[in-house]
């Protein structure tokens, strides 16, 4: 039997929303596999959502640039929230927001090979950078977004960026698109562009939640409430099918058909996503190299 690690419980705990014990009893029912007990949690109705757990973030900067029918969102990194937060690294990034914007770099390598003001390359201005701070700084992604209609982009505290193009509408809507975006993160714009294993998985989970008597049900009915609980899933995790965060009351495909717009692309990115940064035990390591662990 696969061991169990309380690192994995506490992952588990952290998707799930379930209890410590609910969790440990998945992990072991499944043999270790956090997604078998994810999974397993949920048909128990035990989970409370199925949240990913939240990736551990290395600090740094999004900064965005925009211009007449472009917009560009940049993520550089650096170790610590104090460097992020000093002047030249704010200028640094800033600058290299207004590169990409300029040079038509379609991808972060494109980016890094581009001119900086009086420092050759954005790769080279980056090293120079780190000799002068003395923390590896990385200008890690980058994303471009053109449109010949309405373009948009926020940045919240400097963590999250977002970018969004419309087909008609306004830059007041776009605006606040946008925030709703930062706000709430939908894994996918519309219905359609939800995947169809995601659907059937979600199907077998609802079936699994339900009583014997509400399965004893008619198969026509059945299919009816499995099909509900199925939908308001999916208008949770789409973009359309969300309240929008600016008047609750009403999702945000009415707010867009209400102003005859429509999504063209969206692009969200937030501080040190997907970066695993480990995590320092100043304590235990001061008591090791004292002698006292």
């Amino acid at each position: 039997m696969a061991e169990i690690s309380a690192q994995l419980v506490k992952e588990l705990r952290e998707r799930s929303g379930a209890g410590m014990m609910e969790c440990k009893k998945a992990l072991v029912e499944n043999h270790g596999d956090i997604e078998i007990a994810m999974e397993w949690l949920r048909k128990s109705g035990l989970a409370k959502a199925d949240k990913k757990a939240g990736r551990v973030a290395a600090e740094g900067r999004i900064v965005a640039a925009q211009a007449a029918g472009n917009a560009v969102l940049v993520e550089v990194n650096s170790e610590t929230d104090f460097v992020a937060k000093d002047a030249s690294f704010v200028k640094f990034s800033d600058t290299v927001a207004d590169v990409a914007l300029k040079s038509g770099a379609k991808d972060v390598d494109a980016l890094k090979a581009a001119a900086y003001p009086g420092a050759g390359s954005v790769e080279e201005a980056a090293k120079a950078l780190v000799a002068t701070i003395g923390e590896n700084i990385q200008v890690r992604r980058m994303a471009r977004v053109s449109n010949d209609g309405v373009i948009s982009s926020y940045v919240h505290g400097n963590r999250i960026g977002v970018l969004v193009a419309l087909k008609g509408g306004s830059e007041d809507l776009a605006k606040g698109i946008a925030m709703h975006v930062a706000a709430m993160n939908p894994a996918y714009v519309r219905a359609e562009d939800v995947p169809a294993d995601f659907l059937a998985k979600e199907k077998e989970i609802a079936l699994s939640q339900m009583s014997d008597k509400e399965k004893a049900k008619p198969a026509e009915i059945l299919e009816k409430i499995i099909g509900g609980k199925v939908n308001k899933i999916v208008s949770e995790v789409t973009l359309l099918g969300q309240p929008y965060v600016m008047d609750t009351n009403t999702s945000v495909g009415d707010v867009l058909k209400k102003e005859g717009a429509d999504v063209i692309s969206v692009v969200r990115l937030a501080v040190g996503e997907g970066i695993e940064k480990v995590q320092d035990d100043f304590a235990a390591e001061v008591m090791k190299q004292a002698g006292l662990a």
